[in-house]
């Protein structure tokens, strides 16, 4: 069994307070890790602007090529983790073990975090703007049109209390080491594997490791953590995202509702997309927040449900290291049941019809998990309660709602797949400003595009942009 410290700085620390890390299923122990306290944490965050420094003298250039060589270790070779070490193999066993991500869903993850550091040059150009990340490490300098421009730091270091149940969410801290911030994580519960895993693969590649610092913890760390940062993200359902709302040293990312629209102009042809539809509720066991939540139409709806659930409905749960499993479990002990007696309320208003009850209950209970196997609900009207919900396994409604109340109705949405070609409808998607992602055609919600800026632009999160002259003379010097 692992044993895994804290990591204040760079340095290994052993708490007298420890939590184990348990097989999902067996009960067996995997790992023991080390808590940090909010003590220990507020008096580390007073050295934070060491972080900053050290990484300023290592150009970004230098640093992206580093990220390189830090993909393919992460991807490829065994690493070190506290007291062990661990395989690629190794790492989807036990973060599969601890999530109840199946383990193929694991190693596809890790494609995912690989593939955003191997492509960082060309995700930093897109996330700046093609800036000259010189400018950045400066604090000013000469943009392309000839003009001085400056790009103030807000903070030494990214925090993230990250979550234990998408491994996906890693991607957004990944550009804050080429950007040449710390980084300081409070890794989820049961997910410390890819925070250490990541840690480790960018100090072997060349990182110094006095930029880093993980502080696993339960709920006090986490406050600790978010209270001593200038800029943190934290992940977190509705209710999180409400409370920092307005905080502009917290990013709070939470529940995407994500959506598809089919408009009237190409409804009729609905069977065209049915496995587009079926991948964006599907895919990742429905835990990401880009998963679909919603598929909207004016007619049609309850031909497109039933045929949806014809799909998904018959899913079953398997072993997570079956490589044709599906689906990820609750780990945390009576969320399944819970989540379901949720929805089990909601089925019984008037207009809303379950159009998976035919292929068998959905509440799956285990000795140690539970699972909800994958559902359909369709919403005669927007109205309906369980129209604008989203849960962590594969669920989506159905809702029937006109055409050109679509827009207006559909609500806060992280990503919005508009299937048309009506112009006007294109035009009203653009200028919503509650939809974050659009999509205009026939794209998956959870087909993310990393040379597109991504939710909440890490670049406005963590620099100021300002007015910034000098002289003639030092202008021709830069």
């Amino acid at each position: 069994m692992l044993n895994i410290p804290v990591i204040r700085w760079g340095k290994p620390y052993e708490s007298l307070e420890v939590d184990e890390v348990l097989h999902f299923s067996t009960g067996e122990p995997i790992a023991k890790v080390s808590q940090a306290n909010g003590g220990i944490i507020a008096r580390d965050m007073r050295q934070a602007k060491k972080a900053r420094q050290i990484l300023r003298d290592i150009p970004c250039t230098e640093i992206i090529e580093l990220l390189k060589k830090a993909a393919d270790l992460y991807e490829n070779e065994s690493l070190p983790i506290g007291d062990g070490s661990q395989s690629p193999d190794q790492f989807a066993h036990q973060q599969s073990a601890s999530t109840g991500l199946p383990e193929h869903m694991c190693r596809q993850n890790m494609a995912k975090n690989s593939f955003v550091l191997r492509n960082m040059q060309k995700i930093l150009d897109c996330l700046t703007r093609g800036l000259d990340l010189n400018i950045l490490t400066r604090g000013y300098g000469i943009e392309h049109r000839g003009v001085v421009v400056s790009y103030q730091a807000q903070t030494s270091v990214l925090s993230a209390v990250l979550p234990s149940n998408s491994p996906g969410v890693h991607t957004l801290w990944l550009p804050a080491i080429p950007l040449q911030m710390g980084l300081v994580l409070k890794p989820g519960p049961q997910e410390p594997w890819t925070p250490y895993r990541m840690m480790a693969a960018f100090t072997e590649a060349g990182i110094p490791k006095e930029v880093f610092a993980l502080y696993p913890g339960g709920p006090e760390a986490g406050a600790a953590v978010l209270a001593a940062s200038e800029r943190a993200m934290i992940f977190g359902g509705t209710a999180t995202v409400e409370q920092y709302r307005g905080n502009p040293r917290v990013q709070a990312h939470g529940p995407g509702f994500a959506k598809i629209l089919l408009a009237d102009d190409v409804v009729d042809d609905w069977e065209k997309y049915l496995d587009l539809m079926v991948e964006s509720i599907t895919i990742n066991s429905g835990r990401g927040c880009i998963n679909c939540s919603g598929v909207w139409a004016s007619r049609h709806t309850k031909e497109i449900a039933r045929a949806i659930a014809d799909k998904i409905g018959p899913i079953e749960v398997k072993p997570p290291t079956d490589p044709q499993a599906g689906l990820a479990a609750f780990t945390v002990p009576g969320m399944g049941k819970a989540v379901w007696l949720m929805i089990e309320a909601d089925l019984k208003e008037d207009g809303v019809t379950d159009m998976t009850e035919q292929f068998g209950p959905r509440l799956v209970e285990q000795e140690r998990c539970s699972y909800l196997r994958p559902m359909v609900v369709h919403c005669d009207s927007p109205e309906r309660e369980i129209a604008n919900k989203e849960y962590m396994f594969p669920f989506s409604t159905v809702v029937e709602c006109p055409e050109d109340q679509l827009v207006a109705k559909i609500g806060p949405t992280l990503v919005c797949t508009g299937i048309t070609n009506n112009e006007k409808l294109i035009g009203d998607l653009t200028a919503a400003s509650h939809i974050d992602r659009l999509n205009i055609g026939p794209i998956p919600t959870s087909k993310l595009n990393w040379l597109q800026p991504h939710e909440g632009s890490i670049i406005d999160f963590l620099f100021r942009a300002r007015a910034y002259q000098v002289t003639q003379e030092a202008q021709a010097a830069l």
